[in-house]
């Protein structure tokens, strides 16, 4: 006959592999999820475009913002932080990017939003290197779950240019 500290240690043992065995059930459940965002971003206007004492380049634009993240959201998903980068080559750097906006969505009733806004953070480059520059603009994003590991996409959006001359 087995005492009765045997006995407790068996059945928290137990107790311990079945609560492991769910949680990694759960956990790799999620990965069975395939987000399908969409985003689009329109610049509607260039307020200013000007040069700076020190040299350097400064834009801001107006913009509208409309995406749909609602098929990031499941069961662990806690909140997920957005934000639009200006991406743009120049002879010093292949890739350079300045964050204009972010927003951290902290539902899926939030996740589908239309924003008409101008660049929360400063287009500004080292140098005067803007001029008549073809640009990117990204929507990056970063699901943070409840439980387990973080994870990370974009949508690469093409073809804007800024003016050539200064305003």
């Amino acid at each position: 006959m087995h005492s009765f500290g045997y006995r407790a240690n068996a059945l928290v043992t137990f107790g311990v592999t079945i609560l492991a065995v769910m949680c990694a059930m759960a956990s790799l459940s999620d990965n069975l999820n395939f987000p399908s965002p969409t985003a689009h971003i329109q610049v509607m206007n260039v307020n200013w475009f000007q040069k700076q004492p020190n040299g350097n380049d400064e834009v801001s634009l107006t913009m509208n913002i409309t995406a749909d993240l609602q098929s990031m959201f499941t069961w662990n998903t806690k909140q997920v932080f957005v934000f639009l980068a200006a991406e743009y080559e120049t002879p010093q750097n292949s890739l350079n990017q300045v964050s204009l906006w972010d927003a951290i969505i902290p539902s899926k009733e939030r996740a589908k939003f239309w924003i008409h806004t101008t660049n929360k953070y400063r287009f500004a480059d080292q140098g005067s290197n803007l001029r008549g520059k073809e640009f990117n603009l990204t929507l990056h994003w970063h699901v943070m779950p409840k439980t387990g590991k973080m994870s990370a996409d974009k949508i690469v959006m093409t073809g804007y240019q800024l003016p050539e001359n200064y305003r």
